[in-house]
């Protein structure tokens, strides 16, 4: 099956050189060409635009908090500073890129790394499951909305405005979301960043006028030489590296793309390379009848393990699939949250004696990955942030425990945010008690086959007096693409506000300087991370 295209929609077969066939797609969904150019619908733009804000006030706040890796690649970013001798080889143009909380032009490598791990270091920003039923593409792997830092990089170094720069957003994230699809890194233990690495150097290289085949180069190179392996996530305890790894993984990115620009030559057509992650692991692509035979069911031996659907107009972007965070949670647990909060609603005497005591039992079921992952005994101590946000029992636990003393619920009334997981908060005496009131279970079949379409979980608290109280099956909670119940402006706009509150006296003036991107002329790109970032002390 060849390359097709739509009006709405290019087809990249598994018998075609899809690295090349990504390429083009950046070039032309970038370019001036009416012809060619991607024309999403001007909803895809404003909720790409929400998810870019939601991932600059998770980053701003976490650089306020001075968390480690994020402080360590900024100081890092501000050693490579764009100079005569250091701009990139062939542009007129001597322009860097900048990271947050500075005006200094910095090699766009770095100032992608630093500014993509500030925003995932909360790990509180977009979130996608990799799920297409229309298409019948449901790989399932997980990916998140880290990287726009390429897109602000890449116009500010080609001189373009906001509206461009959204437009590149949009791009990275249907190749991102769309490979998410398609090929389940997580089945083989590789980490999910390398869709993200792939789509940035795809839009990266667009953006700088690279030509195909050196973003074919750049991709090629990101696959060859650098996975990185789930070992990043697991262990008891976890590293800078688990949220800095997006942001790892797109420096090699960004590398390739330049050192492609500049000659070196990297693997070509890489989705078809039986060496490569997709080949060696599942094999020549799907069914394909072989021309002027009678074999119909003949697998390709020349192919990837898939097609790969990609839109170039209307609303149908992966992006319009993808889920918010509404505050600081691993996303599979956000089945959990709305359960508890859902319980506590239709039995508000759960609440009334504050020290908790009255609870006899938390019973979490989940499907798999999340009983896997979050629900893994391992993380039933954490002492971390890092494990602490990764573990359901303390995620819920702090939940109940800010609803004992509150008594109020709801997302924006319990919303978890960085102190929550701040050292004194994982050692709290109730949250401690309260974990140990939980049990995980895994739902089988009922569960899983639920996923990822939704997160479905359920939550039954029994009382001391032995009555039990049932949240009922949890598929579409608050933040989720398919939920219809909640205002999600209203709640990001409190999410936005509480996280920008540790960084500025006056957040909004930062919320709205990133909320118009699309209104932003060249030079406000330029200048957009021209700010104080006001530090504070005491979180680490």
């Amino acid at each position: 099956m060849p390359t097709t295209a739509s009006d709405t929609t290019i087809t990249l077969a598994a018998d075609s050189n899809q690295a090349i066939g990504i390429a083009q797609y950046a070039i032309d969904f970038l370019s001036d060409d009416p012809s060619k150019r991607g024309d999403p619908d001007a909803t895809v733009l404003e909720r790409t635009n929400m998810f870019f804000t939601d991932a600059v006030l998770c980053g701003l706040s976490a650089l306020a908090l001075k968390t480690n890796a994020p402080t360590v690649l900024r100081e890092e970013a501000l050693q490579y500073p764009v100079t005569d001798a250091t701009h990139m080889v062939g542009r007129a143009v001597q322009r860097g890129a900048t990271v947050f909380g500075s005006s200094v032009q910095v090699q766009p490598e770095k100032a992608i790394l630093a500014n993509g791990s500030a925003v995932r270091e909360w790990d509180s920003n977009g979130t996608n499951f990799g799920y297409n039923p229309s298409l019948g593409h449901l790989a399932g792997e997980f990916g998140h909305n880290d990287f726009y830092g390429v897109c602000i990089a890449g116009a500010q170094m080609a001189g373009k405005d906001g509206a461009y720069a959204l437009k590149a957003m949009v791009c990275l994230d249907e190749i991102r979301g769309r490979l998410s699809e398609v090929f389940s890194l997580k089945t083989y233990k590789i980490d999910h960043v390398v869709h993200g690495a792939i789509g940035s150097a795809a839009v990266f290289g667009a953006m700088l006028g690279a030509s195909a085949e050196q973003i074919e180069s750049a991709i090629g190179m990101v696959v060859a030489h650098f996975i990185p392996f789930r070992a990043i996530r697991a262990g008891k305890q976890l590293s800078d590296s688990k949220g800095a790894s997006a942001a790892i993984s797109t420096e090699v990115a960004i590398t390739a793309v330049r050192r492609s620009m500049s000659g070196f030559m990297g693997p070509r057509d890489i989705f078809r390379n039986p060496e490569s992650i997709f080949r060696i692991f599942e094999g020549p692509g799907q069914m394909f009848e072989k021309v002027g035979t009678d074999n119909a069911n003949t697998k390709q031996a020349d192919a990837s393990p898939f097609n790969l659907v990609l839109s170039k107009a209307g609303t149908d972007f992966a992006v319009m699939g993808m889920h918010f965070k509404l505050g600081l949670y691993e996303h599979q647990s956000a089945g959990a949250i709305q359960a508890v909060m859902d319980l506590l609603n239709k039995a508000p005497h759960l609440l009334d004696d504050e020290t908790g005591e009255s609870i006899k039992s938390i019973t979490i079921t989940a499907y798999e990955p999340a009983f896997g992952i979050i629900g893994d005994p391992a993380k039933r101590n954490p002492t971390t942030r890092q494990s602490a946000d990764h573990s359901m029992v303390y995620i819920i636990s702090t939940l109940l425990r800010k609803a004992l003393a509150a008594k109020q619920v709801g997302w924006k009334e319990l919303m978890l945010e960085p102190y929550d997981y701040s050292p004194e908060a994982i050692k709290n005496e109730r949250t401690r008690m309260l974990m140990d009131k939980i049990e995980f279970a895994h739902g089988g079949k009922e569960y899983d086959d639920k996923y990822p379409d939704g997160i479905p979980t359920s939550v039954v608290i029994t009382h001391s007096d032995g009555t039990g109280f049932d949240s009922g099956m949890v598929m579409y909670p608050g933040g989720h693409a398919r939920n219809t119940t909640y205002d999600l402006n209203d709640i990001l706009a409190h999410k936005f506000a509480l996280l920008g509150k540790l960084a500025f006296a006056d957040p909004s003036v930062i919320v709205d300087r990133f909320n118009n991107l699309a209104g932003k002329s060249a030079e406000e790109v330029l200048d957009i991370n021209n700010f104080e970032i006001d530090s504070r002390d005491g979180y680490e």
